[in-house]
């Protein structure tokens, strides 16, 4: 048990103080442009998109561009109408991550640590929020090759085999677990890093590993839900806007698995690649499918979640 418990404990820390230091990094650089600019750009579905898109891979962060256009809502400088598409960039843009961490740029974990700390010490605002950015890369990839130690004995505890039999039999179980887990650490790409590490290790079957990664497309909007507590309508409209976009995106792909994996073989032969582009191509098609009916789409969350004040009007 210590020998998981442990490289978990650590790993799982050191890829989510990188994730941290690297937000607060690009936080920094360009959050406060970025809202501004977030607040202009949203005219029609189609700008909403790429706003949430480009946002989303400048903050590396799905959960953080949710949470900015909850607080843009709730300020009013957003209607709810011109979120949706924002979400739908959000879902896509949170891909760069997972195809970033695929690459295994373990190697380069501790020279990027370092260079970043070096950074960090330096005089002027702009040098020391970049050394954020590149020391919290390093602590990613060093947390990832530290999470790798705990496949093995992994693979050889019981509990866990007689789920992973169990799983094979009902890819919900991979769902849920994906969902409670990445909803209690607040990170679907961590979840993601994780399950590539059991991938390549060959403890997951490729269906599993896909049941996860859609669970922790669901389990992400937890933090969104949890930031729209006591705002208005609108924000409360844009955190279930979102999550049950990403519930319905896992539904309907969870009977189709077996040929998304197939696709996802067919690019490439590495098992963290594979689940990387399965999760871009999940990611690409429901937002591409979704896009044209964004307006309808925001006409339905806002009958599921009516504005009290104007219905008492």
């Amino acid at each position: 048990m210590l020998s998981i418990v442990t490289p978990f404990t650590f790993g799982l820390s050191f890829f989510l103080f990188g994730l941290y230091a690297m937000r607060t990094g690009f936080q920094n650089l360009a959050g406060q442009k970025m809202e501004a600019w977030m607040s202009r750009v949203t005219r029609t579905p189609a700008h909403s998109f790429w706003s949430g898109l480009i946002a989303t891979f400048v903050l590396q962060s799905s959960s953080a561009v949710t949470v900015l256009t909850i607080g843009l809502t709730n300020a009013g400088l957003i209607p709810f109408a011109q979120t949706v598409g924002i979400i739908l960039g959000t879902n896509l843009g949170t891909t760069a991550t997972t195809e970033l961490i695929a690459l295994s740029l373990e190697s380069f974990a501790v020279p990027m640590f370092l260079i970043g700390a070096a950074l960090w010490l330096m005089p002027g605002r702009q040098i020391r929020c970049l050394g954020l950015v590149v020391a919290g890369f390093g602590l990613i990839f060093l947390g990832i090759d530290t999470l790798k130690v705990m496949a093995k004995p992994l693979e050889q505890s019981e509990a866990f085999r007689s789920l992973f039999l169990e799983s094979r039999h009902s890819l919900w179980i991979g769902l849920v677990t994906g969902t409670v887990f990445t909803a209690l650490i607040h990170s679907s790409s961590a979840t993601t890093a994780i399950t590539m590490g059991l991938m390549s290790h060959q403890v997951l079957t490729m269906e599993t590993a896909l049941a996860i990664v859609l669970g922790a497309n669901i389990g992400t909007c937890f933090t969104a839900v949890i930031a729209s507590i006591g705002a208005n309508t609108a924000s409360k409209q844009v955190a279930w806007c979102h999550t049950l976009f990403n519930l319905a995106g896992a539904l309907l792909f969870l009977p189709f698995l077996s040929q998304l994996a197939l696709v996802s073989s067919v690019l490439t032969e590495n098992p963290a690649m594979r689940i990387a582009h399965a999760q871009t191509i999940f990611n690409l098609v429901c937002s591409l499918l979704a896009l044209p009916f964004a307006e309808q789409i925001g006409r339905i969350i806002q009958w599921l979640i009516p504005d009290n004040r104007h219905r008492g009007r």
